[in-house]
This record gives C-alpha cells, sequence and structure tokens, in this order.
C-alpha cells in the first residue's frame, strides 16, 4: 500500500513539472524576441539618480579643506592636550 501512495505522489509531482515547464517555454515562446531584456542594475540606477535629482541639497558654507599635514598637527595636538590633562589630574 505505500509503495501504491509513494508511486502515486511521484506521478503527481513529475505531472507537475512538466506542466510548469511547458508553461514556462510558452510564455518565452510568446515574448517578443526584439526587445532586449531590461537590466535590473540600470533600472535601479534610473531610479537612484532620480531620487537624487528630487532631493534639494541646502546650501551650506564649509570652510576650505585644510591640508593632511595642517589636519594631522591639529590632531596630534589634541592627542597632546589630552595626555597633558590626563597626567596632570592624575598628579592631584
Amino acid at each position: 500500500m505505500r509503495k501504491l501512495i509513494k508511486l502515486a505522489l511521484v506521478a503527481l509531482g513529475i505531472r507537475a513539472f512538466l506542466h510548469w515547464r511547458k508553461g514556462r517555454k510558452e510564455a518565452h515562446a510568446s515574448a517578443p524576441a526584439a526587445e532586449p531584456t531590461a537590466d535590473p542594475a540600470d533600472e535601479l540606477r534610473r531610479k537612484l539618480a532620480e531620487s537624487r535629482d528630487d532631493v534639494v541639497p541646502e546650501e551650506v558654507d564649509e570652510p576650505p579643506a585644510a591640508s593632511v599635514t595642517d589636519r594631522r598637527a591639529e590632531v596630534h595636538e589634541q592627542g597632546r592636550a589630552a595626555l597633558d590633562e590626563m597626567k596632570s589630574t592624575d598628579e592631584s
């Protein structure tokens, strides 16, 4: 009895698979061949560009960018000041 049930289930599975495959072939055959398929990445890039155009950036007056050496010197000064502050609180 179990073998009969297994056989029936396998037959139903094969039939469903073949039906699905046939429907898929028909869908591809009816699709126009002249139109290339759209690339999803291109579609996303287009949408992203449109969303960026919708956002109006606020005009911000930014200070001129400091050179790397100036910025590095400033960071080192801040670090030395913090170290000096920590040393002075340990000695108290």
